[in-house]
């Protein structure tokens, strides 16, 4: 899609092995997004794949000009496919969600119209722990206790303060995607972490929103391995973006250097 008119909405979904899931959430998207009045582009990022992945994603597109299909030559993890997606987007509205919708779309509706009605928002969270959130499918209990486990200690390693940093539903406006992301350095499943902090030392500024969340049986998170990975990962972070910023500062003035013409 020509960035010379830029669509309103950037929809990014990373997929690794999502045969069984991404067709039927492609054309949930396709059949939701008749009902928009602006201009859009979906953007799928499919990590090497074993299951046809790719093939499919790329059949969706066949008829659909605002489906692109970015294909990543090599697996290094849903934060190098997030922030592949990112960085390719043209949108004035960014958003990122999970090849399975567990958000639903009436979110990404309600979140476009706050970001519209909330101009000193840079950056909208999904929140599964805001009291005004339905969880339509729970976890097992013992997932249950063990994500919300992971998630306090997770702001009590990171320094940030909102309830539920991993939920796979977030947006940003132009300017703040373009600069945390290109900045990015974690490609797993912490990458959340890093982009907040990095939003945090630049001071974006957030905005959690409630979410319907559908709790998929088919996830790919372990809960026990890659939580362990995910905490000692989430250790290195606030490191991690103390030199970051050091080595890229911040500075609004020049935000158009990054975002490109």
């Amino acid at each position: 899609m020509s960035t010379q008119i830029r669509p309103h909405l950037s929809l990014v979904i990373p997929a690794f092995n999502e045969a069984h899931r991404l067709p039927q959430t492609l054309q949930e998207i396709r059949r939701h997004s008749s009902n928009w009045a602006f201009s859009y582009e979906v953007l799928v990022v499919v990590e090497p794949s074993v299951d046809g992945t790719l093939d499919l994603a790329r059949k969706e597109g066949v008829d659909w000009p605002e489906l692109q299909v970015i294909a990543n030559p090599t697996h290094y993890g849903k934060g190098f496919a997030v922030k592949t997606g990112m960085l390719s987007a043209a949108g004035e509205l960014v958003f990122f969600t999970d090849a399975d919708l567990s958000t639903s779309l009436v979110d990404l509706d309600r979140a476009l119209q706050l970001f519209g009605t909330t101009p000193s928002a840079d950056i909208l969270v999904g929140s599964r722990q805001h009291p005004q959130s339905q969880i339509l499918q729970h976890q097992s209990w013992m997932r249950e206790l063990m994500g919300k486990t992971f998630n306090r200690l997770v702001r009590f390693l990171s320094g940030i303060k909102l309830l539920d940093t991993q939920c796979g539903f977030k947006g940003f406006r132009r300017e703040a995607c373009r600069q945390i992301f290109s900045r990015l350095k974690t490609n797993g499943f912490s990458f959340d972490v890093e982009a907040l902090l990095l939003a945090q030392a630049m001071d974006f500024r957030f905005v959690e929103m409630p979410v319907h969340w559908c709790n998929s049986p088919e996830s790919k998170v372990r809960v026990v391995q890659d939580s362990l990975r995910m905490l000692q990962e989430v250790s290195q972070v606030r490191r991690l973006v103390r030199a970051t910023m050091r080595a890229q500062p911040y500075q609004p003035a020049l935000a158009t250097s990054v975002d490109g013409p």
